[in-house]
């Protein structure tokens, strides 16, 4: 079934989960997109319930505190929109609530994804497939969304057969406790607590002044669920099965933007020069290339921005068709509450 409502206007949204690290974030960026909301309710577990969210005010809803509401089954009556990001056991509890109140979900979980009744979006990449949701849109993957962002556009000069990807994850995809995790573990050690005097909890090992090439669990064949996110997202979101993705994903000290290294094998010949013309035309993509001067992405420089960032774009040697880039976005602005908010302008 395609969903037939039509959005009105200035609709309703609902923020579920609205005191994490990504619920924040939703806040931050329908206040910076002035998203023409009539109402924004921020809803949360009942342990959050009461408490105040500071809102700069957004379309009709002004500047000021936001009471946050416990989310039930009622909460999303006379909702339009429902911003998700409260973990994937929630959004499935939610999901039928959500859409007989005839809502439409935007999911930052997992729980969706690969579903086949709910469209994958980003924005600058598919946004014609928002066209034929029936209730639910899923976010993809943090690491998938920039880049297919950096993809896209290079897709368009040639098919593209194989992607060799390797990421630098921030602490922020592992949300709130992870970052605050990142910056106490980095003060234990600078203050000369041993390896194993340091707390872990958010990760499997220390964070600070490491690197953990394990992100989610593993599975059969050896890969984490978090490379497999990248493989099999890719595939649904380029329209294109036969792509081939190999991700390797690894968590490093940084707090927030993600960075990766991307191999990339076309069927015909691309020139640096056109990718480089294609990367700059690009919606959402923003190129740093100038390795003369020293310019290229860099996560500690990019928190807080939008869009995706290329740089170290060159030819790969080792097959016919191949250029490899590095690219960096932030995790928690473009890689889930931006690309969010931008399918709900879609709807619009």
């Amino acid at each position: 079934m395609v969903w037939e409502k039509k959005m009105p206007e200035n609709p309703v949204v609902a923020v579920a989960g609205a005191t994490g690290a990504v619920g924040r974030e939703f806040m931050r960026v329908l206040h910076d997109a002035n998203f023409p909301a009539a109402e924004v309710r921020p809803l949360a577990s009942e342990r959050s319930a009461g408490s105040l969210l500071e809102f700069g005010g957004c379309g009709q809803v002004p500047a000021g505190d936001l009471v946050v509401q416990k989310m039930t089954p009622e909460s999303f009556e006379g909702v339009d929109i429902a911003l998700f990001s409260a973990g994937a056991s929630v959004s499935k509890e939610m999901r039928p609530y959500v859409v007989d109140a005839g809502a439409v979900m935007i999911d930052n979980s997992s729980a969706f994804r690969m579903d086949e009744d709910v469209p994958l979006v980003v924005p600058e990449v598919n946004p014609e497939d928002v066209g034929w949701h029936s209730g639910v849109i899923a976010n993809p993957n943090c690491s998938t969304i920039q880049m297919v962002a950096a993809l896209k556009p290079l897709y368009d000069l040639s098919r593209i057969k194989r992607v060799v990807v390797s990421t630098y994850q921030a602490a922020s995809g592992a949300g709130a406790k992870a970052m605050d995790e990142l910056y106490d573990q980095t003060r234990e050690f600078l203050n000369g607590a041993r390896d194993d005097e340091l707390t872990v909890s958010a990760f499997q090992h220390q964070i600070a002044f490491n690197c953990i090439p394990h992100i989610d669990v593993f599975l059969e064949d050896g890969s984490t669920k978090e490379e497999w996110k990248m493989v099999v997202e890719t595939k649904k979101i380029m329209h294109d099965p036969a792509l081939q993705v190999s991700a390797t994903c690894v968590r490093v000290p940084v707090l927030r933007c993600h960075g990766e290294a991307c191999v990339v094998e076309f069927e015909d010949e691309v020139s640096v020069q056109a990718a480089l013309e294609a990367l700059e035309a690009a919606p959402g993509v923003t190129v740093m290339d100038d390795v003369a001067s020293n310019v290229y992405p860099m996560p500690g420089l990019l928190a807080g921005t939008d869009g995706v960032f290329v740089g170290r774009l060159r030819k790969d040697p080792s097959v016919e068709h191949g250029l490899a880039f590095w690219n960096v976005a932030d995790q928690i602005r473009k890689g889930a509450a931006l690309n969010a908010v931008q399918i709900a302008q879609l709807l619009l």
